[in-house]
């Protein structure tokens, strides 16, 4: 890590950006060097310049959060990157965790957080929130009781999330780079997994767990 931390915002609310932008305007030893307003500006950026911290959204147009995820871990397996979203950690923080992103926070979270966790994950550690850790600690005691969504691998996860939004497999398969053969057997392990039997089950899973809106 360099003397100044260089950040990336990303996030597809330019209030959202400005205000992220002045509090860490305030520390001395961080420079927002980019923005990006969505999935594929953030590859773009990410390919073009090196950041210490990709601050990330995971509602984001072009790619959402999680398949941006795996592009910047594929082109910069170490590259930290930092969630900051409106969906509560029960919802997506352990997935994306599991993922390879290095932390999770609500957008609410105190400046004061943020701040600490852009520091940790700078410095290559991962950071994880008072509520992060209770619920890998209850994962850890109760296995058996986790929503059925975190029983899912990284792209049984990433599938399901399409699936809920109503993608079909062949949109799904062109966003992915699989055959639409690889994306209907992932829809049947998600299936078989969950215990659902149609992809309108998956989206009333998804609405009632607040993993779309």
């Amino acid at each position: 890590m360099s003397l100044t931390i260089k950040i990336l915002i990303a996030d597809d609310h330019a209030i959202v950006r400005t205000g992220f932008k002045q509090f860490i305007a305030d520390e001395s030893d961080m420079e927002v060097l980019g923005e990006a307003a969505s999935g594929d500006e953030v590859i773009r950026a990410v390919r073009e310049t090196k950041f210490d911290v990709v601050l990330l959204d995971i509602a984001m147009p072009d790619k959402n959060g999680i398949d941006t995820l795996r592009v910047i871990k594929q082109l910069r397996p170490e590259q930290g990157v930092l969630f900051l979203s409106t969906y509560p950690e029960a919802q997506y923080a352990v997935n994306l965790l599991r993922a390879g992103a290095d932390g999770y926070l609500m957008k609410d979270a105190a400046p004061e957080e943020i701040i600490r966790a852009i520091r940790t994950v700078a410095r290559g550690h991962r950071y994880v929130s008072e509520v992060t850790a209770d619920l890998l600690a209850q994962k850890l005691d109760k296995p058996v009781d986790e929503p059925m969504h975190e029983q899912l691998s990284e792209r049984e996860f990433q599938v399901f999330c399409k699936l809920a939004q109503g993608r079909t497999p062949t949109e799904i398969a062109d966003e992915l780079h699989l055959s639409v053969k690889t994306v209907s057997t992932y829809r049947a392990r998600v299936l078989e997994k969950m215990h659902l039997k149609t992809n309108a089950d998956l989206t009333l899973y998804a609405l009632k767990n607040g993993l779309i809106s």
